[in-house]
Parts: structure tokens; sequence; C-alpha cells
């Protein structure tokens, strides 16, 4: 309710970094209210996949209040944080939350400006210290399908990255690899592989 009430003026009257940790929450906030309105609709929701319809995915549900309209998580990801070229911020997929085991955790606390470089790093070592989405074994970098579809956000100068190895290579120590296996990495010469996602609901505390 709060988020709706933001006018674009006051919104684009923000820094970009108060922006995009309202863009954020605001995604993450109402993925949540999407499976909860689900959960409570039916007792055999398993994956957010299951939301929608055969045309209309749960990404596609117009829902969401900004800016005196109704718009869909695609919107506020793809259109608003993603192509409105205003933030480069690969960082970002590993904040926003789609409530599938696959996903980087949701955070237990809202993104703010003031504090959003450190919780978007924070985020991303995290993730990136998860075996069970990324680990290195017998010379081949094992990674989350998020660096698959979304490589060419890895791979647009953000810290100076221009490909994904050089991105991931700046968590080297999250993913357990010694200082010649991250220059191998980020110089083209590792291997890599991505790993199945899983779109299973995340556990709930009921």
């Amino acid at each position: 309710k709060q988020a709706s009430g933001v006018s674009r003026a006051t919104f684009d009257a923000w820094e970009t970094s108060e922006q995009l940790s309202f863009l954020i929450n605001l995604y993450n906030a109402a993925t949540v209210d999407l499976i909860l309105d689900n959960m409570n609709s039916t007792d055999t929701l398993a994956s957010i996949r299951d939301i929608g319809s055969l045309f209309t995915s749960a990404w596609e549900l117009e829902r969401v209040a900004l800016f005196g309209e109704r718009v869909t998580l695609d919107f506020i990801e793809h259109d608003m944080i993603r192509g409105s070229g205003r933030y480069n911020e690969p960082r970002i997929h590993f904040a926003v939350n789609c409530a599938a085991i696959g996903c980087p955790a949701l955070r237990a606390e809202a993104y703010t400006g003031a504090k959003l470089n450190a919780q978007l790093e924070d985020a991303v070592r995290i993730f990136l210290s998860d075996r069970s989405r990324n680990y290195f074994d017998d010379g081949r970098l094992y990674l989350s399908s998020i660096f698959k579809w979304y490589r060419e956000d890895f791979e647009r100068g953000w810290g100076g990255s221009n490909s994904l190895g050089e991105f991931v290579a700046r968590y080297s120590s999250e993913l357990g690899l010694s200082a010649e296996q991250a220059e191998t990495l980020a110089k083209g010469n590792m291997r890599i592989r991505f790993l199945s996602y899983n779109w299973a609901l995340n556990q709930l505390n009921k």
C-alpha cells in the first residue's frame, strides 16, 4: 500500500540507489503476496510456475500497483530494473526473489539506498557460497542457471567485468577457488556448466 502511493515524479527525484532499493523491495513483497494469495486458494501449490494460466504466467499477471497503474512482476524486473538503462546492476539477480528453492534467499531486511551496495555484495557472497547452487569440481565450475539466463547482465562492464568469468572470479574465495584458478576463470579458460534450477516452492514456516 505504501509503494502504491509513490508517484512517478517522487520516484524520479530519488537517488538511483533509492530507486533500485524501492523496486527490489516492491518485487519481493509482490511475489510473497502473490504466493500467499494462491496458497490461501489451494492446498496444492507446489511452485510459482503453477500460478497463472496456459497463456499468462505468474510473472505476467497485472496485479502490482505502481505509479497509478497495475503492472506485472516482469515489468518491474525486466523493464524498470534491467531495461531502463539507469542501473547496470547485475547483483540484483541475487536480491529479487521468485519464491523458488533455486532462488537466492529472501533477505531478512528491506533494501535501502544507504546500504544498497553492501547489501547486494553480501547477497552475492551468500549465494556463491552455497554449494547446492554453485561449486567447483574436477576442473569445472558449476553455476546456477541464473548466470546462464542473465549472462549478458554480467558482461556489461560492471566493476570492470566484461565476461561472466571475470564477474564470478571476483568471488573466488566464496567458491573455494585458488588464486591460480580464479585467474584461469577470469581469462575465460575454465569450463563452466549450469545446474538445473529447482522451481519448487520455498518452505514456509506455518
